[in-house]
């Protein structure tokens, strides 16, 4: 470890090849360097396991056939689904995720909508 982070708090960057996806590393969100790896036979089962959690705020996708990563980004129910790529991000598109996963959207006229609370002051003067 750098000896520049040695009484600081720091994760190293974590690998975790897990045969279930049933355990609480795959079901919860982790906010740091993890990432899971999870050994898939099929599409129809990886999309089961991608789906499979109450939290969906992206994914990422990897392969070399464009067709596959339309059908599977369409399948995968996250707020943001990343090809062949990671946290690119144009600000003028919507961010946020699905089900326990973020709240609304924020991201260009997302962003208004998001921050931004409508309100209506009718006064009857006479």
């Amino acid at each position: 470890m750098d000896e520049r982070l040695s009484e600081g708090f720091y994760l190293e960057p974590t690998i975790y090849i897990q045969e279930d996806p049933k355990t609480r590393l795959c079901q919860e969100e982790i906010f740091g360097p993890v990432v899971t790896l999870i050994p898939f036979d099929t599409e129809e089962e990886a999309l089961e396991i991608a789906n499979d959690t109450e939290y969906g705020l992206n994914a990422v996708i990897w392969t070399e056939n464009l067709t596959r990563a339309h059908r599977v980004s369409h399948h995968v129910r996250a707020g943001t689904i990343w090809v062949n790529c990671w946290f690119v991000r144009d600000l003028r598109a919507p961010f946020g995720g699905m089900k326990k996963s973020g709240i609304g959207r924020e991201g260009g006229q997302y962003s208004i909508d998001f921050f931004t609370e409508a309100k209506n002051i009718c006064i009857a003067l006479k």
